[in-house]
Order: structure tokens, then C-alpha cells, then sequence
């Protein structure tokens, strides 16, 4: 039997949660592609963005979350393997939907800069947590 910390135990419930918000994220998807919400192609390219990063990192989130488990890590560093890509899949979608926000918009914001710091964040808990595997 699998057994989990309680560390990945409820970062993965938290992850699962979060997926339905997701879900939700996807029907609003489908009224921007069916143009029941007015967006220019830039704001449509945004949203598929930020909703497929959203996705994509969340379940990447649920195998790192147990991964760590696998690791002789602790401390910060195990925070860091466990909890970067989850971050990542709050901040880097963050940058592409609020980048994209206002009437018309064709070009990215200022808030462009959350997709590189979510970038940043993901790159640390992948490299943390193959290291972490690597010298288990």
C-alpha cells in the first residue's frame, strides 16, 4: 500500500479541489470559443494558455507531491520539490489571464512578468525534486 506524509496527503486533496476550479475554468473556455464572451484572438490565445498550464500543473503537482516522498529531502528543500510546480500552477496561469484583462487587449500587460516568475518557480521544484530523486 502506498503511504503518503501528511505533507503530500493534503497537498494532493488541495490539488483535486483545485481541479474543479479548472473545470469551471473550462466552461468559461467554451463561451469565449463560442464568442458568447467578446475577446480579441490575442485574449482567446491567453485564456487556452492559462487554462492549459493551469491543467497541466496541477497534475503534475499530484506526482511531485508523492515523489518527494521518495526523496531523503527535508526542510526547505522538500517544501521546494513538493510545493514548486503546485505554486507554478497558480502563478504562471495568473500571469496569462491578468496580462490579458481589458477590453479590446491585443498585447500582454505588465502582469506578463507572472508567467517568467512562475517559470522560475517551476524550474526550482523540478530541479529540487529530480536531484532529490537522483541522490535518494
Amino acid at each position: 500500500m502506498l503511504e503518503l506524509s501528511t505533507e503530500a496527503t493534503r497537498l494532493a486533496g488541495v490539488l483535486l479541489l483545485a481541479a474543479v476550479t479548472i473545470e469551471s475554468g473550462g466552461w468559461y473556455l467554451t463561451r469565449i470559443a463560442r464568442g458568447k464572451v467578446p475577446a480579441t484572438d490575442f485574449q482567446r490565445a491567453f485564456a487556452r494558455a492559462g487554462h492549459g498550464h493551469a491543467g497541466m500543473f496541477v497534475t503534475l503537482g499530484l506526482i511531485t507531491a508523492m515523489l518527494t516522498d521518495a526523496t531523503t529531502l527535508d526542510g526547505f528543500a522538500a517544501w521546494v520539490a513538493r510545493s514548486g510546480v503546485p505554486i507554478a500552477a497558480i502563478v504562471m496561469p495568473a500571469g496569462f489571464f491578468f496580462s490579458s484583462l481589458g477590453p479590446g487587449r491585443t498585447t500582454p500587460n505588465r502582469l506578463i512578468w507572472l508567467v517568467w516568475i512562475g517559470a522560475v518557480i517551476l524550474a526550482a521544484g523540478l530541479v529540487t525534486l529530480g536531484v532529490g530523486l537522483l541522490t535518494a
